[in-house]
């Protein structure tokens, strides 16, 4: 596929690296030679310095028989900009633009083909604010992915010694929970994964992906640890466009401060968020979190856009006694440095974004990409096409398909043809329809069917993609 990436900042740069190794001829523009020299020295990619909004930059970068275009610079005008001419002047096909102003946001007609040609607009900022919501929603994971609307979650937690299923075989989780059906779809034991099988132990300190429906993945985590009380008490440091975005979410239902060290952005802050105490200093002042009781929050978030402050910060409240740290780092090599110890969970902007971006790159019918464990592995909902005659799935039993060693079918979305009678046209009609089946190594997948695919090691993409084309007699 040959690829467009407008910007070379840190979420361009790690799309980039991220496509770059998976067959794509890629073509990265920014305004600034050192970001490209630094690109180029790195990765197998072509440069082109100039404004991405101009007919002859995008021309010379090849938008003439260019697959996509991803605009991700840090200007959103020049991003829809670029899209609109990309899409009247060059007919690329698909066309994504980050887009960050909740002005544009609040009104998606605006990206329509008659306007800008927006085809999917991404908000990063909006991304990684969800994605700390759902750790909120469930303190004990160390990342909630959600797959079919949310109807199943992929969760991510460390075993702790005590948990009923900890010291025993996983064959034992259906004696324990008869009722609930769930899947372990990995483990990691000392950052080396383990394919998961009836006779594997789980032991204290694993980290372990499982898959279940929405409303039973509580019960399955309770195997593993204890559940931690819900969380009520949250500090924010950083009033950045994500710090702004959280605080806002959670003060209709939280306790919630914020620092922030610009006393301008204070005084706004102030007045746009109604529930939430806006304080006004540096979140690595000792003084200042003692002040105001950081070692008592169930939750800190360090949002800045320092890492070296948002570390410094996130330890001070953990020594404090805060129950638990969430860090935003840019820098790769620090996520692996932080994440895990003291801080709880690191967690790397560009990693929680690019999903939303591979979703669109991926070959096949790809509805949903995640990024998991910093970007090592992926978790993918594929749609089934085809028959048995025509399709590598369609119509066998997932202990048939010949999945690359490692990669697990954790649950199948399907949904279920109701009589015209029975028939509703609202939100709870949809979601009677949409059946959660987990994966045992008997089901049947049929066509259409939404398929979720865990790959512990992302160099397993492009055989599953693989698995999932349909063959030429299908057209």
């Amino acid at each position: 596929m040959k690829i467009i990436i407008l910007g070379a900042g840190r979420v361009g740069a790690s799309v980039a690296e991220n496509l770059v190794g998976e067959q794509n001829d890629i073509t990265i523009v920014d305004t600034v030679p050192e970001r490209l020299k630094e690109l180029q020295d790195r990765l197998d990619l072509r440069t082109v310095l100039g404004n991405a909004a101009y007919p002859s930059v995008l021309e010379s970068a090849g938008a003439h028989d260019a697959d996509m275009l991803l605009a991700v610079t840090q200007s959103d005008e020049v991003n829809m900009v670029a899209c609109k001419i990309a899409a009247s002047f060059f007919n690329v096909p698909t066309r994504i633009a980050r887009i960050r102003s909740t002005e544009y946001l609040a009104k998606p007609e605006i990206f329509g083909p008659e306007h800008f040609g927006v085809d999917n607009p991404i908000c990063p900022e909006q991304i990684v604010t969800d994605h700390i919501l759902r750790l909120v929603e469930i303190p004990e994971a160390l990342q909630v992915v959600n797959f079919a609307d949310g109807r199943v979650k992929l969760v991510a937690l460390k075993a702790f010694r005590g948990g009923p299923l900890v010291g025993h075989a996983l064959h034992d989780l259906r004696k324990h929970i008869p009722h609930v059906d769930t899947r372990v779809v990995a483990i990691y034991r000392q950052n080396r994964p383990i394919v998961p099988e009836g006779h594997t132990v789980i032991e204290p300190g694993d980290e372990v992906f499982l898959i279940a429906a929405k409303e039973n993945i509580r019960s399955v985590m309770r195997e593993l640890r204890q559940l931690d009380r819900p969380i009520r008490r949250v500090m924010i440091a950083g009033g950045g466009n994500i710090g702004t975005r959280l605080a806002r979410a959670l003060e209709k239902d939280h306790q919630v401060k914020l620092i922030e060290y610009n006393k301008k952005r204070c005084e706004l802050l102030a007045a746009e968020l109604h529930g939430t105490l806006v304080l006004n200093g540096d979140a690595t002042d000792e003084e200042l979190l003692e002040a105001e009781a950081a070692g008592e929050m169930d939750l800190f978030c360090a949002l800045t856009n320092d890492d070296e402050n948002n570390i410094m910060a996130s330890l001070l409240a953990k020594r404090m006694g805060a129950r638990k740290a969430i860090c935003l780092i840019n820098r790769p090599a620090y996520v692996d440095l932080v994440h895990g110890g003291e801080i709880d969970i690191a967690l790397s902007p560009s990693q929680v974004t690019i999903g939303s971006l591979l979703a669109h790159v991926r070959r096949g019918d790809v509805a949903v990409v995640h990024s998991l464990r910093r970007g090592a592995a992926e978790a993918l909902e594929l749609v089934a096409h085809g028959d048995a005659s025509t399709s590598k799935v369609v119509g066998r039993a997932v202990g048939d398909i010949r999945l690359p060693k490692g990669a697990t079918i954790g649950a199948i979305v399907r949904r279920r043809e109701q009589p015209a009678a029975e028939r509703l046209d609202d939100a709870t009609a949809e979601e009677q329809q949409a059946q959660v089946l987990i994966a045992h190594h008997d089901t049947v997948i049929q066509p259409g069917d939404h398929v979720i695919v865990f790959a512990p090691n992302k160099r397993m993409i492009p055989k599953i993609e693989k698995l999932f084309q349909v063959g030429l007699g299908f057209f």
